[in-house]
């Protein structure tokens, strides 16, 4: 029988992932998306160590979204943007929800069974409703933007591109220290994020129809 706790803990970041996948519609190719995905698991190390650092108690666990997001950012300045399967805006979401819920799905597994005073069950339930939509949202945010900047060349989208899911995390981290105030926040994000993938979403299928003309033509 498969332990649920461990399907919720792998099974939800993994269901965000593919959901982005397939609403692209022209599809990345599989070996980079599943090499991205382990490039978030990659960077979890160095985000761990560097969080040890700069981070001495709980009440600066925002510091966190400045490592996390920078590193993530890395993966699809340095590794992404390169390749030459990147060649529309919307794959920039996709390379971005896929390095952050690889990062995601790392951290959840760490989290849920590194805390055996905790019940792990109830902990993973809580962070497939927060925590990993927190990092998805993040990886739509920063794949909107970086989409922008690597097909307009405009400085100001790579800047928004780091510093709007710096600033969401480290706001998400900062409001769970008071009740259920970062749930409000996270609705609020995942609102926003949704708008811009379907600004891209719908760019896609206005190149869908620009193809099938010129292909009647």
């Amino acid at each position: 029988m498969i332990n649920l706790t461990l399907l919720i803990t792998i099974g939800v970041p993994l269901f965000i992932v593919f959901v982005i996948i397939y609403s692209d519609k022209f599809r990345e190719p599989t070996d980079l998306v599943i090499k991205t995905f382990f490039a978030g698991i990659i960077i979890c190390f160095p985000a761990a160590e560097l969080n040890h650092l700069i981070i001495p108690s709980y009440e600066y666990a925002y510091r966190a979204g400045l490592t996390e997001e920078v590193l993530k950012f890395l993966v699809l300045y340095f590794y992404i943007r390169p390749k030459s399967a990147f060649n529309e805006p919307m794959d920039a979401i996709v390379y971005g929800v896929t390095v952050s819920l690889g990062f995601a799905t790392f951290e959840n597994i760490t989290y849920v069974y590194s805390y055996p005073d905790m019940d792990s069950f109830s902990l993973s339930i809580l962070r497939a409703v927060s925590a990993i939509p927190m990092h998805a949202t993040c990886g739509i945010v920063m794949g909107y933007f970086f989409g922008l900047y690597a097909f307009t060349n405009s400085r100001q989208f790579l800047i928004k591109s780091l510093v709007f899911p710096i600033a969401i995390h480290a706001t998400y981290n900062f409001l769970t220290q008071y009740d259920f105030f970062f749930l409000y926040f996270l609705v609020a994000v995942m609102v926003y994020a949704r708008g811009l993938h379907s600004e891209f979403a719908d760019l896609q299928i206005q190149r869908a129809k620009e193809d099938q003309e010129k292909a009647i033509k």
